[in-house]
């Protein structure tokens, strides 16, 4: 195999350097590049998988990598950004602590995820880099959108998210998945669907479409349960 059997896990750890320089940015008050990075490591998360698949080079130990760096990235990195929203306001001292549960929620569902047999066609449960996109999407809507800035920058809502977000982390959910063993229309309706909406989503709402797809996917996977 060579050096193609290291391209994978190569990738993979293109996702877990972005979450750290994600993390590191936060702390340095730039939540705007710490959520972006958040949508650099989904795309290493993505092509890590691919290329696997292509070269045929899959390992435990690329699973098992795989799961380190989405641990970071979409676990650690979501709960940093909603702990550095919490600081913004005027809230108790403890209150912002509350954040690190995603990250907490995250763990269980990545650990959950890597032993569910019946996770490897679809997901039970939101996946953590879906929840990721959701949360890192409130500083890019922030600075996007001032006029939602109200509606996100509140205590409620802000917990709200923590609480409902690692309850769908870990739900007996059954959620459709984007991964296809064909690509014709029967048997793939859902994820069509999904990806079609989420489109027509992105380009109209642009990043604030980020949460709505997230609804989207849960919606779908409902209409379509078997």
């Amino acid at each position: 195999m060579g050096i193609k059997r290291h391209i994978p896990n190569a990738i993979t750890c293109g996702n877990l350097l972005s979450g750290c320089f994600g993390i590191s940015q936060c702390f340095e008050g730039n939540l705007i590049l710490g959520a972006a990075m958040i949508i650099v490591g989904a795309g290493f998360d993505f092509f890590d998988g691919f290329a696997a698949r292509m070269l045929k080079v899959s390992s435990p130990v690329g699973k098992e990598l795989d799961s380190l760096a989405d641990m970071v990235t979409f676990g650690v990195l979501p709960a940093v950004i909603l702990y550095q929203l919490f600081l913004q306001l005027n809230v108790h001292e403890y209150i912002p602590y509350l954040a690190f549960l995603i990250a907490a929620f995250s763990a269980v569902r990545l650990a959950n995820f890597n032993v569910d047999e019946r996770q490897s066609d679809g997901f039970i449960g939101v996946p953590t880099p879906a929840n990721a996109l959701l949360i890192g999407s409130l500083p890019l809507i922030i600075d996007m959108y001032p006029q939602f800035t109200p509606y996100i920058m509140n205590e409620y809502v802000l917990s709200g998210i923590v609480v409902v977000m690692s309850y769908l982390l870990n739900a007996e959910l059954p959620l459709v998945s984007l991964k296809f063993k064909n690509f014709g229309w029967k048997g793939n309706e859902s994820r069509y669907i999904l990806i079609g909406v989420s489109i027509l989503l992105l380009l109209i709402l642009q990043v604030a479409a980020l949460p709505l797809i997230v609804v989207t996917q849960v919606a779908v996977s409902m209409v379509f349960k078997k």
